[in-house]
């Protein structure tokens, strides 16, 4: 049974959530401030983390980065839940190291979906790294497929699992689009168009780290994005 802690101050909402987890056969566990949301998560690591961005004492995103620091908790998948919801928003929250984000109100169904969809890529990950590494390279970009890593211009780019599952994404299908709902589906595991702005702001900040190669990513306007060699 998969453990997910709630770090959320609405006690009403922990409870519900909590609740409805159960029933689709986690072990849910809350907190409702930040610090103790923190040390919770040290002293019995969850398999997922629902973190609310806005905490009494402590915000969501100093949390993330304690977590994301912390070598018991830097694998723990995380996904942000909060009242805000610009991209502003958003690029922050990916930034600190959140691996999905969820936008006040939501349907208990969509959250469940978002945890089932986040677990299978963790899992899928965990079960990749073990075997022989296979290169992929771009340009100035290069992707050790299973190891995980990518170098940029000879450099050590940190990605997210979610950006680097985006990029090889991209990369393994290069020269062809993607569109914001294949990305959302293939990278994300939702099933149907979800939230596309959440493709943008990974592909955002994704370019980011890649620095000047990053730009091989190609946008394709009013669809999607492709790699471009």
């Amino acid at each position: 049974m998969k453990n997910v802690l709630i770090i959320e101050d609405e006690k009403d909402l922990a409870e519900l959530l909590a609740f409805n987890l159960g029933k689709e056969g986690y072990k849910a566990t809350c907190a409702h401030d930040g610090k103790s949301g923190l040390d919770q998560a040290c002293t019995n690591v969850p398999d997922l983390i629902l973190l609310d961005l806005m905490l009494p004492g402590m915000l969501g995103t100093e949390v993330c980065k304690a977590l994301r620091k912390d070598q018991r908790t830097a694998h723990i998948p995380i996904i942000m839940i909060t009242a805000k919801g610009d991209e502003i928003d958003r690029v922050v929250g990916f930034e600190v190291g959140a691996d999905d984000y969820i936008v006040k109100p939501f349907s208990m169904r969509e959250v469940a979906l978002r945890i089932k969809a986040v677990m299978r890529r963790f899992d899928q990950d965990t079960q990749s790294s073990a075997i022989v590494p296979e290169i992929i390279n771009l340009d100035e970009i290069i992707i050790d497929k299973n190891r995980h890593t990518v170098k940029a211009a000879g450099i050590d780019i940190d990605l997210t699992s979610t950006e680097f599952k985006l990029l090889l994404h991209l990369a393994e299908s290069r020269g062809y689009v993607q569109s914001r709902e294949q990305l959302l589906q293939k990278v994300w595991g939702y099933s149907n168009s979800g939230d596309t702005r959440t493709v943008d702001t990974h592909v955002t900040r994704l370019r980011g780290k890649l620095g000047a190669p990053g730009d091989i990513i190609k946008t394709v306007r009013g669809f999607g994005y492709k790699i471009e060699e």
